[in-house]
């Protein structure tokens, strides 16, 4: 998914910097009051940045100027609400870019875009309709991570066809060919990932159950009455 340094024309790189800006802002507004009022959250926050780090470095060769990994933006997305998720993935890319050589300074507004903006809202949104639907948590947690995961390579491959259109067919044209060629390896990834998403769910679910609490993924009694309300 990463865009390769300097593979966007200047304009573009800049647009999508632009576009990106105002959600990573109010990001860090909404990560700086988390940390503030509930500073015992900062190791699941830790962790949720290192799970989308690691995921995210594992690339396999793909599309000419891009490359297709999973991302791990789903279980920051579901834990801490997108906009938190958006100032995490920016972390993880820019460190990834200085460190790793894996996507560049000049199309970081375009990778997060598409990572740590489309995908997370997108996922997120998912696991918030398939709750209110009263579907199983980790259910809910599989296709959360898996529609983050796949709607960033949908984002990416918009971002690839906007910049270069096919000369016969133009950006229809050019999205085809993005989109079919990311979709080879893009959909078993997704699917993994968000399996294992649901591995480390689990596994929160047994160590922070509190925490989850708190944090609206695991419902109190209260909780679930009210959902049930709503439902009606």
């Amino acid at each position: 998914m990463h865009i390769a340094e300097g593979f966007l024309p200047p304009a573009h790189a800049i647009a999508w910097g632009v576009a990106s800006a105002p959600f990573v802002v109010h990001g860090v507004r909404s990560l700086t009051r988390e940390v503030r009022e509930h500073p015992e959250s900062t190791l699941l926050l830790g962790a949720s940045g290192a799970f989308t780090f690691v995921l995210s470095a594992l690339k396999l060769p793909s599309v000419t100027g891009s490359c297709s990994h999973p991302t791990g933006t789903g279980l920051g997305a579901i834990l801490f609400r997108p906009p938190i998720m958006a100032v995490l993935g920016t972390i993880t890319l820019l460190f990834q870019a200085l460190l790793l050589a894996h996507g560049g300074l000049t199309t970081l507004g375009a990778n997060v875009f598409s990572m740590a903006i489309a995908g997370p809202w997108a996922g997120y949104g998912v696991y918030r309709l398939l709750r209110g639907w009263d579907v199983p948590l980790m259910v809910t947690v599989f296709f959360g991570a898996f529609v983050a995961d796949l709607s960033t390579y949908c984002v990416t491959s918009v971002q690839l066809a906007l910049a270069f259109p096919d000369p016969g067919s133009g950006f229809l044209g050019a999205l085809g060919k993005f989109g079919s060629i990311f979709a080879v390896t893009q959909v078993p990834l997704a699917v993994s990932e968000g399996l294992l998403t649901v591995i480390v769910m689990r596994l929160l679910v047994q160590s922070s159950k509190g925490e989850l609490t708190r944090l609206g993924v695991l419902l109190t009694r209260s909780g679930e009455r009210k959902q049930e309300a709503v439902a009606r």
